[in-house]
């Protein structure tokens, strides 16, 4: 009679389960978690995901199919929209894969491929919002030149100058292995695996792409924002200077240069939201390789999708501050949009 060890054999296939491919030795360990646990965060993932793609199907939508919305700083929006609609599309199913399980089931080509997309991803986002920043500066500041200083074929320019350069930093970065630079010995030794797809950056790779991505760019948005800022205030004593001269009441619009202002503080609050949303992640990015690289994977994948989440509010803030949005949301859902000559509806006066 042969006896079987029961407790030998489902130790053993408990050892196999931590690994992402049983039958390789180097392979990348799979990680653990309760399959409730699991169920939430693909649940969470999952809703994520499909919330960003179709806030930013409604927002590119709507300006493309509008005439009305078709001004400079509605498509600078609706290229930053179409951002965050290809990385709903492209990289949060497969970070999802990653964030649940800590497996790569795809090849390393795959792989580099979808970390270069989210780099490029990424960068176009805050290069986009430095775009439009600086287009703000010339409508409130400049109002008078605006027309003339900024066109389509200047918008066209930025759009176009904030995709080609984002496309190549992010991929040449990945491709040309200068992300690992300096630091292959640690990433061979304690990251490379099989069934991995670590986001590794060494110590100068990381101060450069957390510079060039984010840094750099968010201080430019700033100073920008700080500038209309005081120039705004300063037209306001003035106008209310006159105004008490004139006995006028101060509060009336102002035209462009009213709507110029209003304009720029919605989108100074979405400049806010993404700078709040992927701050985190780029302080750890930039602090990691100097403390040996001692922040766990956990907290660093929560700072990667707490980022993300920047893609999900952005239709919901547009939704809550421009009136034109929520009416053409309305017409889009209810089927206006089919009708002829809708594309002329007048969303705002």
């Amino acid at each position: 009679m042969v006896s079987l060890n029961f407790s030998d054999l489902s130790s053993q296939d408990l050892v196999e389960s931590f690994f992402c491919y049983d039958s390789v030795n180097d392979s990348c360990q799979k990680i653990q978690r309760p399959p409730n646990i699991q169920i939430c965060m693909f649940i969470a993932m999952a809703i994520t995901t499909m919330v960003t793609i179709m806030g930013n199907l409604l927002v590119t939508g709507s300006i493309a199919h509008f005439k009305q919305l078709h001004t400079p700083t509605n498509y600078l929006i609706l290229s930053l929209a179409l951002c965050d609609f290809l990385l709903a599309v492209f990289v949060m199913p497969l970070s999802a894969m990653c964030s649940v399980y800590g497996c790569w089931y795809l090849t390393d080509f795959m792989c580099k491929m979808h970390t270069g997309m989210d780099m490029t991803l990424s960068t176009a986002s805050i290069f986009h919002l430095t775009c439009v920043s600086a287009e703000r500066f010339c409508a409130v500041c400049c109002p008078l030149t605006y027309h003339m200083r900024v066109r389509s074929a200047t918008v066209l320019c930025m759009v176009c100058a904030s995709w080609l350069i984002s496309t190549v930093f992010g991929y040449a970065m990945i491709f040309s292995g200068l992300n690992l630079r300096g630091d292959e010995t640690f990433y061979n030794s304690h990251l490379r695996c099989v069934g991995g797809c670590p986001v590794f950056f060494s110590r100068g790779s990381a101060v450069v792409t957390s510079m060039v991505s984010f840094f750099i760019p968010g201080l430019v948005m700033f100073g920008i924002y700080s500038r209309i800022y005081v120039v705004v205030r300063g037209q306001a004593r003035s106008i209310d200077f006159l105004a008490g001269q004139l006995r006028m009441d101060s509060h009336r619009p102002g035209g462009f240069r009213n709507r110029a202002w209003k304009g720029t503080m919605t989108l100074s609050i979405v400049v806010g939201v993404f700078l709040i949303c992927w701050t985190p992640f780029f302080l750890c990015n930039i602090v990691d390789p100097f403390i040996g690289f001692s922040i766990p994977p956990e907290l660093t994948d929560a700072l990667v999708w707490f980022g993300y989440l920047n893609s999900t509010l952005n239709p919901f803030i547009y939704a809550f501050l421009y009136p034109w949005f929520r009416k053409a949301f309305r017409i889009i859902v209810s089927g206006e949009v089919f009708h002829r000559n809708s594309c002329r509806i007048q969303l705002h006066s």
